[in-house]
């Protein structure tokens, strides 16, 4: 067999194992939830609608603590297909394939083709998993990691100034998406002063590029900057923010994220690969950084260990490459295990299968009556479509509580920016002023327990004072008592 064969046998091969990776994940992805919108797509849904139908851009329209990027992600979905929550997965999809593709670059050129397939194996495998909420391919988390991919391939290539600044900017945009990539930015600006000084000018500058390119296109579109600082950042600390948790409770997430997930898998496969380096190399920092960050922040959200997985693949790729080519073990041995191993768990997925044929099993007449259950995202999504058939397009619904898919699919605007309960003194006070200002037609009140257990006990007294005075019950549905204002 000629060199051009096995190249072309060898490429075809990474070919057909990103394929086999990216239909496992729109499996997944397009086969949960109900075949609805999750409570923070659904929550981005919104805010890109009002924006791309209404003109009211970001944390004017409706606020939440993420980038406008990923509103516009979802603005344009709705745009093209109306609401819907297939389109932001397989675009998802597509771009943590470009990742996953990079990331295979990456170990290829540093350590052979052995790694590159074995990098990509870790990578899309893990990227499933349950414990990462490898269903939500849709996320921040997959487009702040392809940018940092791409970031730290071109900078690894880097001959000249050009491929710092071209990781610098790729870092920024990765940035925008989600502002946790600034520890990555920070482990490739420790590792660029390790190199060359005219390599860290040349990275600040590119990543300085990007901040300002972000920053005129959000002014362009009209989005006030200071708002995405408050909303986006200032406002995640402190009483009643996304942060705002204790010890204890920290000390359980972490221990679930890093010792009661699948993510232990990596652990031997990491220290192999700390004891053949026996120093702190880029790799390794990388691994650091994004560890510190995670913690950092501090919410442990599965999604969150997103962040640590191409770190840890490249690290065990690069082990498990050392021991192959030291003991001339078959590849095609230890990629069974890993396939066998670290493949995640379809059974969600394979049950909703089944719904494709026998149709929705959370159904109206199930509901308000005790025990008052939560409704899911498919009977959420019913309840939303309800709403939009029983109101008119300038109606204004609020949906008390975490009631973001109802919001999204009733296709009705929120009088308040604060759409989704969200209990900071600043959110509280603009929502009690919203509320104030312009009275919705109709109010939706959970019946169930979540509400009062998740609500902060004024914002329901203010509801129900309000409902009191303005309203008229009018129906039960879904387990949400159904308000309309008295004219």
């Amino acid at each position: 067999m000629t060199f051009k064969e096995t190249f072309n046998r060898r490429e075809l091969y990474v070919l057909y194992i990103i394929i086999v990776l990216v239909l496992m994940q729109l499996f997944i992805a397009l086969l949960t939830n109900g075949f609805a919108l999750s409570a923070d797509e659904a929550m981005w849904h919104y805010i890109g609608r009002t924006w791309f139908r209404n003109g009211l851009v970001p944390y004017a329209g409706g606020v939440d603590n993420k980038s406008p990027l990923i509103f516009a992600v979802f603005g344009l979905s709705d745009k093209l297909f109306g609401v819907n929550y297939w389109f932001p997965r397989v675009f998802g999809t597509l771009c943590q394939t470009i990742g996953i593709f990079y990331l295979y670059k990456i170990a290829k050129q540093m350590s052979g083709w052995r790694a590159g397939v074995l990098a990509i194996s870790f990578y899309g495998l893990s990227v499933l998993w349950h414990g990462a909420d490898g269903r939500y391919v849709s996320y921040t988390e997959t487009y702040e990691v392809m940018f940092t991919i791409l970031s730290f391939y071109f900078f690894i290539s880097a001959n000249r100034k050009k491929g710092f600044v071209i990781s610098g900017f790729l870092a920024a945009i990765g940035f925008g998406f989600r502002l946790s990539a600034f520890f990555s930015i920070a482990a490739l600006v420790v590792v660029s002063l390790r190199k060359k000084r005219t390599g860290t000018i040349a990275f600040c500058l590119g990543l300085l590029s990007g901040i300002l390119f972000l920053a005129l296109i959000g002014v362009i579109a009209g989005i006030n900057l200071r708002e995405v600082y408050v909303y986006a950042f200032a406002d995640n600390f402190g009483a009643g923010s996304t942060t705002d948790h204790g010890l204890v409770w920290r000390m359980v997430q972490f221990y679930n994220m890093f010792f009661y997930s699948e993510v232990i898998l990596f652990y031997p496969l990491v220290l192999i690969y700390l004891f053949i380096k026996k120093r702190v190399d880029w790799l390794v920092l990388w691994l650091i950084f994004v560890f510190v960050g995670i913690n950092v922040v501090g919410n442990y959200a599965r999604v969150d260990l997103k962040d640590l997985l191409p770190a840890m693949s490249l690290a065990g790729a690069f082990a498990v490459a050392h021991l192959i080519n030291q003991y001339n073990i078959s590849i095609k041995q230890v990629m069974l295990i890993i396939w066998i191993c670290f493949s995640s768990k379809l059974v969600e997925p394979l049950v909703n299968f089944q719904r494709l044929f026998t149709g929705e099993f959370q159904k109206a007449e199930n509901f308000c009556h005790e025990p008052y259950i939560q409704p899911d995202e498919s009977a959420s999504r019913q309840l939303g479509w309800w709403v939009k058939a029983n109101t008119t397009t300038r109606q204004k619904v609020f949906v008390a509580g975490y009631g973001t898919q109802v919001q999204a699919y009733s296709e009705r605007i929120s009088p308040t920016i604060y759409f989704c309960a969200t209990q900071t003194a600043i959110a509280k006070e603009r929502f009690f002023r919203d509320m104030k200002q312009d009275k919705p037609e109709m109010i939706l009140v959970p019946l169930f327990p979540e509400y009062k257990l998740y609500i902060d006990a004024d914002l329901r007294l203010y509801i129900d004072q309000l409902v009191a005075k303005d309203y008229y019950l009018a129906q039960c549905m879904f387990n949400y008592n159904v308000y309309k204002i008295r004219r």
